[in-house]
């Protein structure tokens, strides 16, 4: 049907629609169909059949078919250099290179920049054997593109592969006009070299290190002076070289190669001076080459003062390398220091250049502990510029900065005051040392300046300051039991008795002390030595009304023994008197724990204490009938079991521990012994023989018992004193009922220790 007219329009055809869209079992990819049609070579093409040529007009026409070829080619797009240097190639293949020569001039046209295509076209020139348009070509280039540097290669290579060497050496010249890189001067260099000029080649290497004045072309230049045997030439290169550099500009890179230079011609001191220049002229971190270098040179040929120096030199830069990093490195200034002041010929204003950048780095934290190493530096720069320096009013002023720095409201450093009031004492000035402790103690209170202030002041021989210090520092602290003590021998060295004993009077009396039992102890040595043997009983009784602790008390006896061999008396008299201090402390001791104002452990290991003494003072001075009383006190010990309960109330298991059962306790519980023979009918066996009615079974049999009775489980007890055959009995009979009567022990033990 005709559209045109005014019929109906035609409907596009109807297109299937797919009912089952689910994905195909056998899915075909890309790589898939791609991979077939390459298999199938369904786009290759058969090449071309080959045309023979066997007449002009056949060339002709040939010609004329390729010329218009790629003349439609560069019509369609005359930018692509790639068509046009195919086309001259042709036309080169065809020896037509007029023809070509118009291509690539035509092309040059389009991009006079495009150097392959001017390399193409030189190429073309140089096969067809036309030199001097290969020149015209080169020399047009390189006034078009003169930085392309190709060119240049090319050029060059030209020529001296024409032998045309001064051709060759005026274009090089030409083009070093231009301040190429580094590798075309060196290729100058060795056109040079390869045809003997070394005077034209040093005088390029002198305009080669002003154009690039770097380290390693200044370097290249030495060698290649030394390389061909001008020593003196190599070495005025170094030395131009350090003074192009100058001062702020200095390479180690530069230094080393100069050094070992000289370490080449045997000319060490030569390279020592050059290494010791460099790293007195350099910056520390920008040398750590050179002093490996430099170490390495003095251990092959110095001597070992100049190796010390170098150890010594490369100490010093990692100590300023490390404080560098960690200001706050005390450690680091205290080792760097030392090696400064060690160091013999060392400069005072180094050190104390040193000293001031380290006392300058100051904690951070108001705290002691970070003050403590810190305050070392400020003595040692005191100590240095008093006994090194021998500056002492700059001694005087790093004491007094000092003093001012130290946060002295939150605490202070006694060894500071007393350094420098012992400066002052040194520089015979008493009144300054003085001045400066009283206002230390005034400031800072502290018991280490007042015992160096009163040591001062005894050295000097000024007893009544010494008294009047005393008294200010008990002012300050009342419960130092030291002080009294110091305070009082000075009395008692100065031969002032009455004022000693008045000091430790009032000592006793303090309500607090830190270490009473030293202070006793010393009053009653005093009173020894000054035999003054009544107040020496009436300060055992005063310190026994206020403790009842076994060493006074065997103190307290053993003086009462020493007096009658002191004063050459009756021994019977002092032995009576030493038992009867034991038999009041065996008293007080045991009514200490039946009252129970005492711990019962304590209490019983005291006793034991003061019964083995009163025991060996027996006999030793005692007669058999005393011996035997003590025997009779003497404890039984018994390893017994305890149980152990955490703080809230759960049961820990048990501990073995050793208990003491003394005769006297035993005695006064007259049940027990009813219960052990109760225990002994209910066995079947008759363990209570005739001999229980003589005093020693009735003592020792309910010991036995109520030692068992009162814990579940009893070893075999260690005895302090031998056992009768009735306690044997007794034992193995008891024994025998631990294991049924555990649980009633247990109640027993807990009950009795209760």
């Amino acid at each position: 049907m005709d559209s045109g007219g005014f019929g109906k329009a035609q409907k596009p055809p109807k297109v299937a629609k797919v009912k089952n869209k689910t994905p195909a079992e056998i899915q075909i990819t890309a790589e898939q169909l791609l991979r077939e049609a390459k298999e199938r070579d369904l786009e290759s093409v058969p090449p071309p059949p080959k045309q023979k040529i066997s007449d002009p007009d056949e060339l002709a026409d040939y010609q004329y078919k390729k010329r218009k070829a790629f003349e439609d080619a560069l019509r369609r797009n005359r930018n692509v250099i790639t068509n046009w240097i195919k086309y001259a190639q042709w036309e080169e293949s065809q020896k037509e290179v007029q023809r070509a020569r118009s291509i690539f001039e035509r092309a040059l046209d389009v991009d006079y920049r495009n150097i392959t295509l001017w390399l193409k076209y030189v190429e073309m020139e140089m096969k067809t054997k036309q030199i001097n348009h290969a020149r015209n070509l080169f020399d047009r280039a390189v006034s078009i593109l003169p930085r392309a540097n190709q060119f240049w290669c090319k050029y060059t290579y030209m020529e001296e592969m024409l032998g045309n060497i001064a051709g060759a050496r005026q274009v090089f010249e030409r083009w070093m006009e231009w301040q190429p890189d580094e590798q075309h001067w060196h290729a100058y260099i060795n056109f040079e070299l390869r045809y003997k000029e070394l005077t034209l080649a040093r005088s390029i290497f002198e305009r080669f290190v002003n154009v690039h004045p770097e380290v390693k072309n200044w370097i290249k230049f030495a060698k290649f002076e030394e390389r061909h045997g001008y020593i003196i030439g190599a070495r005025k290169v170094y030395e131009r070289a350090v003074e192009f550099y100058g001062d702020e500009l200095m390479n180690e890179e530069l230094f080393i190669a100069f050094s070992k230079f000289e370490e080449g011609q045997k000319e060490h001191e030569r390279a020592s001076a050059i290494y010791k220049y460099a790293l007195e002229h350099m910056s520390k971190d920008k040398a750590a080459e050179l002093y490996k270098a430099y170490t390495i040179h003095q251990k092959k040929f110095g001597e070992r003062d100049a190796i010390e120096d170098v150890i010594v030199s490369k100490r010093k830069h990692q100590y300023e390398a490390e404080v560098a990093e960690n200001p706050s490195n005390y450690d680091a200034w205290f080792d760097y220091l030392r090696l400064l002041e060690n160091e013999g010929d060392t400069n005072l204003d180094v050190v104390r250049e040193t000293y001031e950048r380290a006392i300058a780095n100051r904690p951070l934290v108001n705290e002691k502990a970070f003050w403590r190493r810190y305050i070392y530096l400020w003595i040692n720069y005191a100590l240095f510029e008093e006994l090194e320096a021998e500056d002492f009013d700059r001694t005087r002023q790093v004491y007094q900065e000092c003093l001012k720095i130290i946060p002295h409201e939150s605490f202070t450093f006694a060894k500071i005051w007393l350094y420098f009031a012992h400066f002052e004492v040194r520089q015979l000035n008493l009144q300054a040392a003085r001045r400066i402790l009283g206002h230390s103690i005034g400031k800072c209170p502290q018991n280490k300046l007042f015992r160096g202030y009163i040591d001062l002041e005894i050295q000097l021989r000024e007893f009544d300051r010494c008294r009047t210090l005393y008294q200010k520092f008990l002012e300050f602290g009342q419960e130092n039991c030291t002080t009294w003590l110091k305070f009082a021998e000075l009395e008692t060295l100065l031969g002032d008795v009455d004022r000693a004993r008045s000091i430790y009077e009032l000592a006793i009396q303090q309500p607090k002390l830190d270490m009473p039992e030293i202070l006793w102890k010393a009053y009653i040595d005093f009173e020894i030595e000054q035999e003054q043997h009544e107040n020496v009983r009436r300060l055992h009784e005063r310190l026994l009304e206020r403790t009842q602790n076994v060493k006074v008390w065997m103190s307290f006896a053993k003086f009462e023994l020493a007096v009658a061999a002191s004063q050459h008396e009756d021994a019977d008299l002092a032995v009576a008197a030493a038992r009867g201090v034991y038999q009041r402390a065996n008293r007080s001791l045991r009514s200490a724990g039946q009252s129970g104002n005492a711990d019962l452990t304590t209490n019983k290991e005291e006793r034991s204490m003061l019964l083995e003494a009163w025991q060996a003072f027996e006999m030793q001075y005692g007669d058999d009938k005393s011996r035997k009383a003590v025997v009779n006190m003497m404890p039984k010990r018994v390893l017994q079991r305890r149980r152990i309960q955490t703080d809230d109330g759960s049961d820990a298991g048990w501990e073995e521990y050793f208990n003491y059962i003394f005769p006297e306790d035993e005695a006064s519980k007259p049940n027990l012994k009813l219960l052990a023979m109760a225990k002994a009918w209910k066995k079947g066996k008759d363990v209570i023989t005739g001999e229980t009615e003589t005093n020693q079974a009735e003592s020792d049999a309910p010991e036995v018992g109520q030692a068992e009775i009162d814990q579940p489980e009893v070893d075999q007890p260690e005895v302090d004193q031998p056992q009768t055959d009735q306690d044997e009995a007794n034992q193995t009979e008891v024994d025998g009922q631990d294991d049924r009567d555990d649980s009633s022990e247990s109640t027993s033990s807990d009950s009795d220790e209760d």
